[in-house]
């Protein structure tokens, strides 16, 4: 598992290569919208989310999301996980159903990875 912080660059390669180890064709990624931190590569979004949660991270900040590293445009991020099923958010489904928190999500993806 790799966790990127505020400032740091993973590259589209490197997301193909850790797709390629585990799933193929995508890498499942927890981001934080708050501390603006993202942990990728890991079978589950629940261990990406405990890693971050012992780190300091909240749970009401933190959302799964599968990223397609040989897809570009809106492809690319894909808002679909088991941890983002949280009805006491108003999050009735896997999908992040917020448009802001999207936003935020995609913000954060923009910095984090080198197109």
């Amino acid at each position: 598992m790799t966790i990127i912080k505020k400032g740091e660059k993973i590259s589209v390669r490197d997301l193909e290569e850790m797709a390629q180890k585990i799933f193929g064709n995508l890498v499942k990624a927890v981001v934080d919208i708050e501390r603006e931190i993202m942990a990728v590569d890991a079978d589950l979004h629940a261990d990406e989310e405990a890693v971050l949660l012992e780190q300091g991270s909240k749970q009401q900040d933190l959302w799964g999301i599968n990223l397609y590293p040989e897809i570009s445009g809106s492809g690319f991020v894909e808002f679909d996980s088991m941890i983002n099923l949280r009805p006491s958010q108003n999050n009735k489904s896997r999908e992040v159903e917020d448009p802001e928190i999207k936003k935020k999500i995609l913000n954060l993806v923009d910095k984090f990875v080198i197109r």
